[in-house]
């Protein structure tokens, strides 16, 4: 299967060594590029994409607004987020309005590639050490749990709140596994489910979504 890829950033330089890179791999293909998130937006109507290799920082409309308008239109194309800083807040925005992971500019070519099959295959591109950084950062950016905790989770059962933590507090699903002395396909089961019933996309947007409700505290956190 070949993936296709749309490559958006305000660069003409870095679109042009991006798709060097990616067109010169057997199973991927760029059907176009944008120099801005609404062009993107545009070109996505008229153009079958499965991955979209985003910049953040955009004349017109950024990164963020576009992978929220994008994101919302259905689950294709996944968004794979650039960023120039690790641990960017532009970046956390974009995840949480449904990028599928994020990436620094500069990455070395091939954990580009490794990005860009990840994300289509469904995973996200966030370390779980990472997204553990990235919310205790970020954290004080979300609403406070409430009430409503419970009412969202209430369709999980005991042990896929337990996996919604375990993932939460920056666990693989190996880690996982050891931890609840099961088996590593019996974590990705459980996390399926998590993902399904609560319509999330992918963990870096479970890991949100447990913040968001309160089901997991910041480190230092009251």
């Amino acid at each position: 299967m070949t993936i296709r890829i749309l490559l958006v950033d305000d660069q003409e330089l870095v679109r042009t060594g991006f798709r060097m890179v990616l067109d010169a791999q057997p199973d991927m293909t760029v059907v176009g590029e944008a120099g801005d998130g609404l062009a993107a937006v545009a070109a996505l109507r008229c153009t079958s994409a499965d991955v979209v290799v985003m910049d953040v920082r955009m004349p017109k409309l950024d990164g963020i607004e576009a992978t929220r308008r994008i994101c919302a239109a259905g689950d294709r194309p996944r968004v794979l987020m650039l960023t120039t800083f690790d641990l960017d807040e532009y970046a956390f925005a974009a995840l949480k309005a449904g990028a599928s992971g994020f990436l620094l500019k500069d990455v070395p070519p091939e954990e580009l590639l490794f990005g860009i099959r990840s994300v289509h295959s469904g995973d996200a591109v966030v370390a779980p050490s990472t997204t553990r950084r990235l919310i205790d950062r970020f954290v004080p950016m979300l609403p406070s749990g409430s009430g409503e905790s419970e009412a969202n989770l209430g369709g999980l059962t005991g042990r896929e709140r337990e996996v919604l933590t375990l993932i939460a507090q920056g666990l693989s699903n190996a880690e996982i596994g050891d931890r609840l002395f099961v088996s590593e396909a019996t974590v990705k089961t459980h996390v399926g489910r998590v993902l399904a019933k609560l319509g999330l996309r992918d963990r870096v947007q479970a890991v949100v979504f447990a913040y968001e409700t309160g089901l997991v505290k910041a480190r230092g956190a009251n």
